[in-house]
């Protein structure tokens, strides 16, 4: 049989244009789709029911992860060989891996994270880097935490940055977007969740918090902004503020270090009974 070629070898094409613009969050939020590139991406996006639109592939990438293709074509995705030029233009990273998929949009909303019941969540009030969220994201998700919140003054979910940061966790657990921190606070407190908010001054120290045995229970972390942490309105809304220990000479933690700190110490309070399963690279 002869090589395969790509089908689409023009960015003007208004296929790609349409992909293209939803780069910028207004064509997101209006389409309710967003892109997710690299393989593994768009295999975890394939793997959801009814989330995998369209998918676009070199005919490198398509003969390499053939495994994808395959899926993306039996969920009823629309698959088209493109050229590297016309990759290069949907997608948003400098060096595109040949895969970059649409999807559609598949928050949660905040009332049905409530009724499941969660026993670990991450709160992210005002958190403006997308790469933060979707590291936190990932570090929920690798923590066993049953949801994720971004408050209405946060980042977009669906920010390219954040999908890939998320590195496929998006597509795991339910997020809510666009939730009030005091609505968000008042609805876990109702279903039973004590707040902690994370915060280099804190009055609660971590490890101490560990030693007493109290944070066995449902928790929900709240944490807030790169740069100024959380604002006093929000601290006074936790049950208590709690501050990740610094033993060394170190000035303080960058926010997705220390979100994974206080989402792992709940996860093994939490487990400690029935121990914790681990994962090691080989």
């Amino acid at each position: 049989m002869p090589p395969a070629q790509p089908e689409l070898i023009s960015p003007r094409s208004p296929r790609v244009s349409a992909a293209r613009r939803l780069a910028r969050r207004n064509f997101r939020g209006k389409e309710r789709l967003f892109l997710a590139e690299g393989p593994q991406a768009v295999r975890e996006a394939g793997a959801q029911p009814d989330v995998l639109v369209e998918l676009f592939a070199t005919v490198e990438a398509a003969d390499r992860y053939a495994d994808i293709i395959g899926r993306a074509r039996d969920t009823g995705a629309s698959v088209h060989l493109a050229s590297d030029e016309v990759i290069a233009d949907i997608s948003t990273t400098v060096t595109p891996q040949g895969l970059v998929g649409v999807c559609r949009f598949l928050d949660t909303p905040f009332e049905e994270i409530l009724a499941a019941r969660p026993r670990l969540v991450a709160v992210l009030a005002h958190v403006r880097d997308p790469g933060n969220a979707g590291t936190v994201l990932r570090c929920a998700d690798a923590a066993g935490a049953d949801a994720v919140v971004l408050t209405d003054a946060s980042v977009d979910l669906y920010n390219p940055k954040a999908v890939r940061a998320s590195v496929g966790s998006l597509f795991h657990l339910p997020v809510a977007v666009g939730v009030p921190v005091e609505r968000a606070v008042a609805g876990l407190k109702d279903a039973g969740v004590r707040i902690l908010a994370a915060d280099g001054a804190g009055e609660h120290d971590l490890d101490e918090e560990l030693d007493k045995g109290t944070m066995g229970g449902a928790t929900a972390w709240v944490f807030g902004n790169e740069a100024w942490g959380l604002p006093t309105e929000t601290r006074a809304l936790a049950d208590a503020v709690v501050r990740v220990p610094i033993h060394g000479q170190a000035e303080s933690l960058n926010l997705a270090t220390a979100a994974a700190v206080c989402l792992y110490a709940s996860a093994r309070a939490q487990r400690a009974s029935g121990g914790c399963r681990t994962v090691t690279d080989s």
